[in-house]
């Protein structure tokens, strides 16, 4: 598969009810040559089209909307095979929502009251490959996962390969299965039953919880 090259802007379509919002995200994304937005609607039904014809690399998703929610959207997404990254974008700084979007799959978990610059930059770790979440929000995720580890089984580092750990050392960067297939020069669908192996090993739900789980234990060096 050839890699896109550098010079090549990260596409991304906007998901969102709000007209102001989205008019305001579009000026924003016109002074970067790096990330062009190639659609916009305030309509999930019609965002998955969208995302289907123009198979952007980012979607920028809100979480609250009448009707169709962003979880609900990002499930449909992701049912109609959309491969590319999902963030979502919203007010909600509530934990059960964080949460719950990270385990439907979301990439990324970004508030609409951040910095502008803070935004785009956001954006552009999301491109990459990367997860991205509020700096706001990082604590309140650990203390999720603190309250949530009540179950006897807490997660053993011991009883994961080396391979395993490596993995899980790339997971809390961050980094998609892609980019830990290139950096550790095995396929991708390999890096994919490693994930699942590891996750069913460490009690844990999903690759969020494992980077931060991974984070707190401090192996990720």
């Amino acid at each position: 598969m050839s890699q896109i090259p550098h010079d090549t802007p990260a596409t991304l379509l906007l998901i969102d009810d709000h007209p102001l919002l989205r008019r305001g995200v579009a000026q924003l994304l016109e002074l970067e040559d790096d990330l062009q937005l190639v659609g916009e609607t305030g309509h999930p039904e019609e965002g998955i089209r969208l995302a289907v014809t123009l198979e952007p690399d980012l979607i920028l998703l809100d979480l609250n909307m009448p009707h169709v929610d962003g979880l609900e959207t990002l499930r449909r997404l992701r049912e109609n095979g959309f491969s590319g990254r999902v963030v979502m974008f919203t007010v909600s700084d509530h934990e059960e929502d964080v949460v719950a979007a990270l385990r439907t799959g979301a990439d990324g978990y970004l508030l609409k009251d951040m910095e502008p610059e803070d935004m785009v930059r956001q954006l552009r770790q999301a491109a990459l490959g990367r997860m991205v979440i509020s700096e706001s929000l990082t604590a309140l995720l650990a203390e999720a996962l603190r309250n949530q580890r009540s179950t006897p089984a807490a997660p053993d580092i011991h009883s994961l390969t080396q391979r395993e750990r490596e993995i899980l050392q790339q997971l809390a960067a961050g980094l998609s299965n892609k980019l830990i297939a290139r950096k550790l020069d095995i396929t991708e669908g390999t890096v994919k039953v490693h994930v699942k192996h590891l996750l069913k090993k460490l009690n844990l739900r999903s690759r969020v919880e494992a980077a931060v789980w991974a984070v707190q234990s401090g192996i990720t060096h």
